[in-house]
């Protein structure tokens, strides 16, 4: 792992990087002259992180490059319970089974981002179930609960919202903050954990923890807070639309659900107004790299160097230079006619969203199918002539292979990789014809 040197201390980097929303008092000083531990919490009620996900990801990513000890605390225990926080309902709570699968598969993207090997300050990776589940139910609110009043609880952001409406909140709900305020105690006396980091929306849950703290532990020897906390931005476009909302939900950084291609299509598409911005959130490029694009932006908008940059960066951190690879094969492809190069899993990733149209085995076999009654089917024409008069405009394609014959045979061969083709009808309207089993 290598340091950071462009800048002085980590506190002055997330400022630059627009990654600072709040700090407790003494915090900045405490990160620009000492060495600390620093967790972050990831519940695991979803089998993915998304990628607003990247935002404290890279925050611990950043804290050790500055030689601070990143831990990334996944949630096996308050995952039981679930955050309210940002929720307009009550989470349907989740089996055991479930959460321990999705902590297992949390980790996993946790792994890739941080050094577990460095000698000086390796990252390490902690599951709260360990000591919540086993938690004694009289002795947690002898000892913890007492140090709450339900006049600061209900104050809090992450309930505040849900008491104006019909539904509430439960008392399930309702406890959530002191589990997290719990889990930063007991990193605090087991591990010497000093600081939490989080989202903006976790605020109130996190000065809970540095509050518990210093009601049972005290200041320091020199009168100074024992904790902090510090706290990034929720992403907003410049539109002022929450980050990741506007295609199909928030991209996740599991492969299986958001492929490659699809993430660095997600950051090839951001607005001017935003790419340099989430440039510097989502990646470590530093202060020239990034002055070179904001310039690109000012003067070559129409190349959309950053837009690019942006997504080859954040593509590689998440998937790896293999990712990157794909990513920049299915997107040449695609927009380079050359659908024909895809495999059968990359066109139907390409083109989720568009017609499907199934069709069985036995309208392929002997004389097989028409392409007209098989682009009528379709749905990419209207009748044989409309069909004949596309096709004789060269306006049709089959797999990528340009039609020149509206009644050429459609034949099992045809399947790309046996189970599915893709009919194109003039520059983007495609269809998609799955093969039944």
């Amino acid at each position: 792992m290598t340091t950071y040197t462009e800048f002085a201390n980590v506190a002055e980097e997330l400022e630059w990087r627009g990654a600072l929303f709040d700090a407790t008092p003494g915090a900045l000083h405490a990160l620009a002259t000492k060495k600390v531990l620093c967790y972050n919490g990831f519940d695991p009620t979803a089998s993915s992180l998304h990628i607003g996900n990247l935002v404290p990801i890279m925050g611990l990513v950043r804290l050790q490059r500055h030689g601070h000890t990143p831990i990334a605390l996944v949630g096996g225990g308050t995952g039981m319970i679930g955050d309210p926080s940002g929720r307009v309902e009550e989470r349907t709570l989740m089996s055991v089974a479930q959460i321990d699968e999705n902590v297992d598969a949390i980790r996993l993207q946790l792994e890739p981002f941080l050094d577990f090997d460095v000698k000086s300050n390796p990252a390490r990776i902690v599951n709260n179930a360990s000591w919540l589940r086993a938690t004694n139910l009289l002795e947690f609110l002898r000892d913890i609960g007492k140090h709450f009043t339900v006049n600061s609880m209900m104050g809090r952001e992450s309930v505040k919202g849900r008491f104006d409406r019909d539904s509430g909140i439960s008392f399930t709900e309702f406890s959530y903050q002191l589990l997290q305020a719990y889990d930063f105690l007991r990193l605090f006396e087991q591990e010497k954990v000093g600081f939490q980091a989080g989202g903006s929306d976790q605020w109130g849950n996190i000065l809970g923890g540095v509050e518990l703290i210093r009601k049972i532990h005290g200041a320091d020897s020199d009168g100074r807070p024992r904790a902090h906390g510090i706290v990034y931005p929720l992403v907003v476009s410049s539109t002022g639309e929450k980050f990741g909302k506007s295609i199909d939900g928030a991209p996740t950084l599991d492969p299986n659900q958001t492929s490659p291609y699809k993430l660095y299509q997600f950051f090839l598409n951001v607005a001017d107004a935003d790419v340099v911005p989430y440039t510097k959130l989502f990646t470590l490029l530093n202060q020239v790299h990034i002055g070179n694009l904001i310039e690109a932006v000012s003067v070559e908008p129409e190349k959309r160097e950053a837009q690019r940059t942006l997504a080859e960066e954040v593509t590689r951190t998440v998937h790896g230079e293999n990712g990157l690879a794909q990513a920049l094969k299915v997107t040449q492809a695609f927009f380079g006619d050359n659908i024909s190069a895809l495999s059968s899993d990359e066109m139907e990733d390409v083109l989720s969203g568009s017609p499907v149209t199934e069709i069985n085995r036995d309208q392929l076999t002997g004389n097989g199918m028409k392409f007209s009654e098989l682009a009528i089917a379709a749905g990419s024409g209207k009748s044989n002539g409309d069909v004949q008069r596309t096709v004789e405009q060269g306006g049709m394609s089959l797999n990528g292979e340009q039609i020149k014959d509206a009644g050429r045979a459609v034949l099992m061969k045809d399947l790309v990789d046996g189970r599915l083709m893709v009919i194109r009808r003039g520059r983007k309207n495609y269809a998609i014809v799955k093969l039944t089993d």
